[in-house]
């Protein structure tokens, strides 16, 4: 009777630690998804606030994780590698890029592929004379001449495919004639670096193209046309 009494208290006992066990895994669980929510929550309202600061024509940047983005930063001496226009459509935000292929991407969805969330947003000057509803319209409409187009791993000056800052380049300057960003040549970058070697030994073999006409992404972000309005989204 005895050891019939000790076995029962026994398999209680491992029972009633089982079910213990389980109710604070789950309810660690539970607080965790629910730290989690709120922190999405926070997210999704911070995006939503700088959402409204906005406008049609500004031009954003951040620090790519693509393949190529060491080699970037190494040949151009920034941390900003890539960056696309911001336009309205149906009432949403989105980022106008030149990746595989040239689309439009919802603008949560482009901060979130960058490097810890962070962006720089920079606008032309006196933008609210100059891109008028009208020059908003061409934008869009000599943009979408390149949609679908290829991303141009070569960085070639034809239309034929198109890489990131040469989108945002060619946009402006068929809209509105304005040149943001200096034009420079391949060989004007560093391309000293091991790193940069041998993704240039990649795209172009043995033979480089140091001629070819080269926008890029600090060139715009440094353009005394444009003024700085927003650096938020911090890195985590």
């Amino acid at each position: 009777m005895k050891k019939y009494l000790k076995n029962k208290i026994l398999s209680f006992t491992i029972l009633f630690i089982f079910v213990f066990s389980n109710c604070v895994n789950s309810s660690q669980k539970t607080k965790e998804l629910k730290e989690e929510k709120k922190e999405l929550n926070t997210k999704i309202e911070k995006i939503q606030e700088i959402k409204k600061e906005f406008q049609e024509g500004d031009i954003i940047f951040q620090i790519s994780l693509s393949g190529q983005g060491k080699a970037l930063k190494l040949a151009t001496k920034s941390n900003y590698t890539h960056c696309g226009i911001i336009f309205v459509m149906k009432n949403e935000f989105f980022v106008y890029e030149a990746i595989q292929p040239v689309q439009f991407t919802p603008l949560k969805t482009w901060i979130d592929r960058g490097d810890g969330g962070h962006f720089v947003v920079k606008r032309l000057k006196n933008s609210t004379k100059i891109l008028t509803k009208n020059i908003l319209e061409k934008m869009k409409e000599n943009g979408n001449k390149m949609k679908g187009k290829n991303y141009d791993i070569h960085f070639g000056w034809s239309d034929d495919k198109i890489y990131c800052s040469e989108l945002v380049w060619k946009i402006y300057k068929s809209a509105t004639n304005i040149e943001v960003g200096k034009i420079q040549k391949l060989k004007d970058f560093d391309l000293t670096s091991q790193e940069v070697k041998q993704k240039m030994k990649e795209r172009y073999g043995n033979y480089f193209p140091l001629e070819e006409n080269v926008i890029s992404p600090i060139s715009i972000f440094k353009s005394d046309k444009l003024e700085e309005v927003m650096v938020d989204y911090p890195k985590k």
